[in-house]
């Protein structure tokens, strides 16, 4: 993957230029994150690229924005689940404290993740985590990320 789109993850999306991108939803994209430390690790980014925050949009923009993120982790919960039988639960979240665009975290929990840290916030873990080479989305999360995205055009096919 090279680095220009990352600068603009939501336009290099909507121009179909971003290779994270699972499926494009309602009110953005279903990404699957760029480290991969736990598995499963997705983003659903805005698809307005002026927005920082979820205030930011009409009420109905908020709702879906809302509604594809509880998708997105249903989609994830159920991958994880079915592929790794320490999957715990699924945590929700809308930081925006370093990227100045509106974007929704979907973390999957393990149980084999570390005592210290199975039940902190994934923004505990050692800055390591983030920049080692291992846990790189490559090719070999393939597998995971057709899955998730199967999971979410079975979820979309039944609303």
């Amino acid at each position: 993957m090279t680095s220009n789109w990352q600068t603009d993850r939501i336009g290099a999306a909507l121009r179909g230029e971003n290779p994270t991108v699972l499926r494009r939803l309602e009110s953005g994209f279903a990404v699957i994150g760029d480290v991969q430390f736990l598995p499963g690790y997705s983003v659903l980014l805005a698809n307005e690229p002026g927005v920082q925050r979820l205030s930011e949009l009409p009420r109905a923009k908020r709702l879906s924005f809302l509604s594809d993120m509880d998708q997105l982790g249903e989609a994830v919960e159920r991958v994880c689940r079915r592929l790794d039988p320490d999957f715990r639960r699924v945590n929700l979240e809308i930081l925006g404290n370093t990227d100045p665009f509106l974007h929704a975290h979907v973390w999957p929990r393990f149980e084999w993740e570390p005592a210290e840290l199975v039940g902190k916030p994934v923004w505990l873990y050692p800055r390591e985590r983030w920049s080692d080479e291992q846990y790189k989305l490559d090719s070999q999360h393939d597998v995971l990320r057709d899955a998730i995205g199967n999971e979410l055009d079975r979820l979309r096919s039944m609303t």
